[in-house]
């Protein structure tokens, strides 16, 4: 039988495979490699050469994600079949982006405005959902009438460049490196905070409160070391697996609960660094906030985002 490129159908299999449930991806994945072969072999029979003849075959197939729909009788109705996946891939980027921006915002403004923490928390929470629910309301309202009106999508003209590059749902060497590197300066930064510091003008002036020494200090950089040792485990398994996805929840859930606790206790900032730095005693208090809420925000959406996405790579 006639070799085909493998980059391309590697990539179209695995693009078409992602949403095809567990128990019938074996099955499908081979009937659909044996369908690609057997396809480019009766064009290659033909005379046509064959990367031609691979690029021609996919071509024909059409978009992955909606030949799996085909192969698994997944009804992709929601406004109508014609818009749907446009529908779902822009509505994606729009949350993953639009709300973020706003709640970020916000409470930036909120600080300024001199509100308290919980009226920034529930500020945030509130515009944010509200964000939501508008660009979920807009998007769909949007598509809904282009697809009443008739308006040409331009679906249909799916082609090979369309193709995405085959995902990893483990770490690679290069990532493994990078993650004990940042995580060994981590360390090492809250060490030199508390002996050196950061401002050269300022010798010994710590950015982490002194209080943080030495049991919230050693207990973080032994969630450091956990957060390592999961790293290791990661690169050796190859993927992320169910119970390496809840190590990585249970991971992240510490980090943010220590993280946050010191912050709310007023521990984890040295209240003398920007009173140092910043001549006014106003502007330093209100920079003082703003980092502040800064940090919780931060920590708060890194630690969701980092839970939702070790299991969503798992249940891939």
């Amino acid at each position: 039988m006639t070799t085909i490129n493998d980059t391309l159908t590697e990539r179209y299999v695995s693009a078409a495979m992602r949403t095809v449930p567990d128990d019938q991806r074996a099955d499908l994945e081979a009937e659909l490699r044996a369908s690609i072969g057997d396809l480019v072999e009766g064009r290659v029979e033909s005379g046509e050469p064959s990367s031609t003849a691979e690029i021609a075959v996919l071509t024909e197939l059409g978009d992955p994600e909606l030949l799996a729909a085909n192969y698994t009788d997944r009804k992709l109705f929601l406004i109508g079949p014609r818009y749907y996946l446009m529908w779902w891939r822009l509505l994606k980027v729009l949350l993953w982006i639009i709300p973020a921006c706003a709640a970020f915002g916000v409470a930036i403004a909120q600080t300024l405005a001199g509100s308290g923490i919980g009226e920034i928390i529930g500020e945030v929470v509130a515009i944010s959902l509200s964000v939501v629910i508008h660009v979920a309301f807009w998007t769909t309202l949007m598509f809904v009438i282009l697809e009443r009106s008739g308006t040409p999508s331009g679906a249909g003209k799916w082609s090979i460049d369309d193709l995405p590059e085959i995902r990893q749902t483990g770490a690679n060497a290069t990532e493994l490196v990078a993650s004990l590197v940042f995580l060994a300066l981590g360390a090492g930064a809250i060490v030199w905070d508390r002996f050196v510091g950061f401002v050269p003008t300022q010798p010994g002036l710590s950015f982490f409160g002194h209080e943080l020494w030495p049991w919230w200090a050693i207990g973080l950089i032994v969630l450091f070391v956990l957060e390592a040792a999961y790293s290791v485990a990661l690169y050796r398994t190859g993927r992320v697996t169910i119970p390496l996805a809840w190590a990585n929840a249970v991971l992240a859930v510490l980090f943010m609960s220590l993280l946050l606790t010191a912050l709310g206790r007023g521990l984890l900032l040295n209240p003398d660094f920007f009173a140092t730095i910043i001549p006014s005693a106003e502007s330093a208090a209100t920079v003082t906030t703003i980092v502040t809420v800064m940090i919780a925000f931060g920590v708060v959406a890194t630690s969701v985002w980092d839970i939702w996405d070790g299991f969503r790579k798992a249940t891939r």
